[in-house]
């Protein structure tokens, strides 16, 4: 919850900075736009690149998934908050939603509530799969097995392909910012 809000709060302070032109449509979502994209492009093609050929061995950090359940509880939470700032479907997230807050032209104070109430927002939904474990777990383990196990064939391959996507839709938003007069 503290990660989710101090991205999107730190999001919201960098893109009060990124003051391309006011002539040049929103100027806080153009920046970010082409800020987001260009990390995830950049993490696109380093998946695809990298990607291991059918047979090998799986990626070494499938190997040290479990190795994590071993470790103490605040250990765990540093790594996920890592994995969290690092993962490319949060930080189009996090740059989406900081985006709208500042097109939106909120005070300081209603940009904070917003962020306060995105961050709660979120939060609850990294709930729900605890949630649903807790409640019908029988039926949700399995699934979630597979869901492993097709991120550890495949992993490599689906966020290369979804980073290139994100990419390429926010640059697109962020030439279209650029280009409005």
């Amino acid at each position: 919850m503290v990660t989710i809000g101090g991205v999107v709060v730190l999001l919201l302070t960098v893109g009060h900075s990124l003051l391309l032109t006011m002539d040049q449509g929103s100027a806080h979502r153009t920046g970010l736009d082409l800020l987001a994209a260009g990390a995830l492009l950049a993490l696109g093609l380093k998946e695809l690149l990298e990607r291991r050929e059918e047979g090998d061995a799986p990626p070494g950090w499938t190997r040290q998934l479990n190795r994590f359940s071993a470790f103490p509880l605040p250990l765990l939470i540093a790594v996920g908050i890592g994995i969290e700032l690092a993962s490319p479907d949060d930080l189009f997230l996090f740059a989406k939603s900081a985006g709208a807050i500042l097109a939106a032209g909120l005070s300081t104070r209603a940009e904070l509530t917003w962020a306060a109430v995105f961050t709660l927002v979120a939060s609850l939904a990294l709930l729900l799969p605890l949630l649903a474990v807790a409640i019908r777990r029988d039926r949700v383990i399995p699934l979630l097995e597979g869901g492993k196990q097709l991120l550890f064939a495949r992993g490599d391959l689906l966020v290369g392909l979804l980073s290139l996507a994100l990419a390429i839709y926010l640059g697109w938003e962020g030439i279209l910012g650029l280009r409005a007069a």
